[in-house]
């Protein structure tokens, strides 16, 4: 109709907004829940620390700021998806890529959401693993990934340090995964910056 402009609406940020509601460790019993949203404030600092340690002790050239801003999207999907629990992917191969593809698709109408001059910056933040194999994207993204394995460690950690052996097994797992990557900054977070997460504030504090 002539003279009558269309406002078009975007929900990308709004659906964002809402990973607060998905809930992580849903098949633990745990002594502090856990949403998506502030899982990925926690890999993106992680996923900072990480790199600023490969740049400062073991002579990388690794843009910690563009990586940290990966993690924060890393697991925005799961808006749509939920958090699938990882005995659960994990437990069967038709399984886990079944549930990629539901990532994917997931991922794609997350995208879809976002105004089509922006696209472009975010759909690389959300689904990096589509980047091309030379980009720095693809390094950034293994780093995103260690801090996402050893957030759950520490999760493991701190339910552990406050007594709930729910999470015991868990940690001896998750902390031999760790190791396995042979990643220098995560064997120099584990033995310098780990330990403190199974102090008491009182104990954290008496050193200061």
């Amino acid at each position: 109709m002539k003279g009558v402009t269309l406002k078009l609406n975007y929900h990308f940020s709004a659906y964002l907004y809402r990973l607060q509601y998905i809930q992580r460790w849903s098949l633990m019993r745990s002594t502090a829940p856990e949403n998506v949203a502030e899982h990925s404030f926690h890999v993106a600092l992680l996923t900072h620390m990480l790199c600023s340690i490969g740049n400062i002790h073991y002579g990388r050239s690794l843009n910690a700021e563009r990586a940290a801003t990966m993690a924060l999207f890393h697991d925005a999907s799961e808006v749509f998806t939920g958090d699938i629990a990882t005995p659960v992917k994990y437990n069967n191969p038709r399984l886990l890529t079944s549930f990629r593809e539901m990532e994917r698709i997931a991922a794609e109408r997350l995208t879809g959401m976002i105004p089509p001059e922006l696209q472009g910056i975010y759909t690389q933040l959300i689904q990096p693993e589509d980047s091309s194999p030379d980009s720095e994207d693809v390094l950034l993204h293994s780093y995103v990934k260690a801090a996402d394995r050893l957030d759950a460690y520490l999760k493991c950690v701190w339910e552990v340090a406050a007594g709930n052996r729910e999470f015991a097994a868990a940690k001896e797992q998750t902390g031999a995964k760790l190791r396995g990557l042979g990643l220098q900054e995560v064997d120099y977070f584990l033995t310098h910056m780990a330990p403190s997460f199974e102090m008491s504030l009182d104990e954290l504090s008496a050193g200061n």
